[in-house]
């Protein structure tokens, strides 16, 4: 059985529900390669009573195959193939009313592949839940798939059968950089901090991505092998990703380059020049499922009317594909060792640090010892056209004490050096958000760096220092 990595909050309530004595029905979600198969089967590896998989691109008589085949071989059977869902969850009522084990635990996975046009599988399982399994305190029932909307949309929020018939619902995060780091280590894959965070610049915390890694060789040998050589492991991943997600996927991804495009996020008007759609609630709706996948966060600007909400893409990978690997035209198989310290590369490694910082906002909240301290987390660009270049703050941290954290990031291979030039740019453009936001509060500047700031001349003026050790912590 291989080591579950991080996941303690999960674990621990899936253990509470497993032993809870009542009838529960948990629906997990999470964008695909994060590691929900995994989890549940390690976890309850030798307590599934019944654990289906929806094929993917399966048609209505496919998946019912498949539902027969699993039934049979988990409860040692000769079951008939039956034409529809309602029949199909029948014969899986007479197997559970005649299994020995206390409590009986039915997986389904991939679920929203199993919901095929036309099939019923929706109000088959309405029927299962309401009908039988919710008045038996003996069952558990998990159901999960990659396609958060459709779970969101036709289990969580279900305004039929199912409504609120759900006992619980997690969504499993990426791993952070601590937990990055541990399962290498479990890998036996020997890297630096440095080197776990510019791995996770480039797939972000998804454990199968991780997974892929070889041990006893580089960073830039791995991210070569997995993206740039002819046989690449990960060569289709982008389309493929996106695609197993939603539906009409090309909207969704039409979306994701134009965010990728703008480093600070975009508003909708602005998306909408971007991709030259109309105005609809169809974009409304991408952006929301992107946003309940995690690919996406949404922000307003520090005194911004929610009407102004920007949207910024988060997803390394998409960042990642957009940079370096959309229209590429070289051949070259050590592509990325011979892209390091180009300004192409160190440009993106400022921007994914970035969005490194702001998956890690509760580690930079308790480096600042502030953790209990009611905080808003936002963004600041001046509002007049003379002061705006250089006049943005992409991140905010506005305390109820009576302090507002403007944090700089800054991606380095060595401490950082503060210039003058840089000092007088911090300088002037604390004084402008002074001025322009009329704030009251004591400013406190915060360098988010990889291996802190050289004391010099130009460094007093920094009040807080946060670096790869506090994101590790």
């Amino acid at each position: 059985m291989q080591q579950i990595i991080g996941r303690q909050s999960e674990i621990t309530r899936l253990n509470e529900l497993y032993h809870s004595g009542n009838p529960e029905f948990v629906a997990i979600c999470g964008r695909r390669r994060i590691g929900k198969t995994f989890l549940i089967r390690q976890l309850f590896s030798n307590n599934l009573t019944f654990d289906l998989a929806g094929l993917a691109n399966g048609k209505t008589q496919e998946q019912l195959v498949n539902f027969n085949l699993t039934l049979n071989r988990c409860f040692n059977q000769q079951l008939p193939v039956v034409t529809d869902w309602l029949e199909a969850f029948e014969q899986l009522i007479r197997q559970l009313n005649h299994s020995p084990k206390k409590r009986k635990l039915i997986f389904i996975d991939e679920i929203s592949w199993l919901d095929t046009v036309r099939s019923n599988f929706l109000m088959a399982l309405e029927h299962f839940w309401n009908g039988w399994a919710c008045s038996r305190s003996d069952i558990m029932l998990i159901v999960c798939g990659s396609a958060t909307s459709w779970i969101t949309n036709k289990i969580i929020n279900n305004h039929g059968g199912l409504h609120n018939r759900l006992t619980a619902s997690l969504f499993l995060q990426p791993f952070n950089l601590k937990e990055t780091e541990l399962f290498f280590k479990s890998q036996q894959i020997e890297f630096g901090q440095r080197e776990i965070a510019e791995a996770y610049m480039i797939f972000g915390g998804i454990p199968y991505y991780l997974s892929l890694f070889e041990k006893g060789k580089s960073l830039p040998q791995n991210v070569d092998n997995l993206c740039f050589t002819s046989n690449a492991k990960l060569k289709n991943e982008f389309s493929n990703l996106y695609a197993s997600l939603f539906k009409n996927s090309d909207d969704y991804v039409e979306v994701v380059a134009a965010l990728s495009k703008k480093n600070s996020g975009l508003t909708r008007n602005d998306i909408l020049e971007f991709t030259k759609k109309e105005s609809g609630n169809g974009l409304t709706t991408v952006l929301q499922n992107l946003e309940s996948c995690g690919f996406i966060r949404s922000y307003n600007a520090l005194h911004k009317k929610n009407r102004d909400k920007c949207y910024q893409l988060l997803d390394a990978y998409s960042l990642f594909y957009f940079n370096f690997l959309e229209n590429r035209s070289s051949n070259d198989e050590n592509f990325w060792a011979n892209s390091i310290n180009t300004p192409h590369h160190n440009a993106w490694a400022g921007y994914a640090f970035e969005s490194l910082a702001l998956q890690h906002i509760r580690e930079i909240k308790q480096a600042l010892g502030i953790s209990g301290i009611q905080s808003g987390i936002s963004t600041w660009a001046s509002d007049k056209k003379e002061s705006r270049k250089g006049c943005q703050i992409d991140l905010l941290i506005d305390r109820k004490d009576g302090v507002i954290n403007i944090c700089e990031m800054k991606f380095a291979n060595t401490p950082y050096i503060i210039s003058k030039t840089y000092e007088e740019n911090l300088r002037n453009k604390i004084a402008v958000f002074t001025y322009e936001s009329k704030t009251r509060k004591a400013i406190h500047l915060t360098l988010v760096t990889t291996f802190g700031i050289v004391k010099n001349r130009h460094s007093g003026m920094v009040q807080n220092e946060i670096t790869l050790d506090d994101f590790f912590a």
